[in-house]
């Protein structure tokens, strides 16, 4: 029997890519679930007309923007509750391509735990040149992740992804912000997860495209990363010590 798999995409204010998007994304995942958070430009009605039309798409709404780690949240809780052994991510502004989800739900194999799309571990014809202090950020928070957690990471922020869904009921994530993903790492490191990374092309379509309000400072930005990160271990080391103390 096939494993129960479901791609999931967190979606805000994504009225002018969510069509497209999902289009194709139906022709390589016959589950789908959209989590709406908070999208205040016309795609909440968009969702809703496409749900009454196709029937394609399960939608969870968020009655107000969270963050695009409490969308991520939202996908991992249904994932469980409804019984899935597979969840991919997928971003919704058109950078990740569809087509590409097979190849994630295959890789996510009983003895993988978390497959991670990389930008930067294989050139593709036709990669886009990302903004340099994006780039530059990465690859500081990467090599970081690297030497704290002992991985070996080439991309720390590619939102494609594929979770082996038993694996999710280890993880306590409190942080609902861009970051999120930092802190999945290290509880991922400390659970002993088997992690490994897919190539996927480099594309950007929009290089002014905002992170909103103060993280469109890149120093601000990198500050944030380096909070979440340490207070992630943080958590960590206190679980450890308060369990070896038992």
């Amino acid at each position: 029997m096939s494993s129960r798999s479901l791609t999931a995409l967190p979606v805000f204010n994504e009225a002018r890519h969510v069509t497209a998007v999902l289009d194709e994304v139906s022709r390589y995942s016959r589950e789908i679930l959209v989590i709406d958070d908070g999208s205040t430009d016309g795609t909440t009605e968009l969702l809703a007309a496409r749900v009454k039309a196709k029937h394609d798409i399960r939608v969870v709404t968020h009655n107000e923007n969270r963050g695009y780690g409490a969308a991520l949240l939202s996908a991992f809780a249904y994932a469980q509750e409804h019984n899935f052994e597979k969840l991919v991510t997928i971003d919704c502004d058109g950078q990740h391509e569809p087509q590409r989800i097979p190849q994630f739900f295959a890789a996510c194999t009983p003895d993988v735990d978390l497959v991670s799309g990389s930008r930067y571990l294989q050139e593709f014809a036709g990669d886009s040149a990302p903004p340099e202090q994006r780039r530059r950020i990465n690859q500081q928070v990467t090599a970081e992740l690297n030497r704290r957690l002992g991985l070996s990471l080439t991309d720390a922020f590619c939102g494609f992804k594929c979770y082996r869904v038993a694996a999710l009921a280890g993880l306590a994530i409190t942080e609902p912000g861009y970051a999120m993903p930092l802190e999945v790492w290290v509880q991922a490191a400390a659970a002993g997860w088997r992690i490994v990374e897919l190539p996927v092309p480099l594309i950007y379509l929009d290089e002014k495209r905002s992170f909103g309000g103060v993280l469109d400072n890149a120093q601000t930005r990198l500050e944030y990363y380096h909070l979440t990160l340490d207070r992630a271990l943080a958590v960590v080391e206190r679980n450890s010590c308060a369990s070896a103390c038992k």
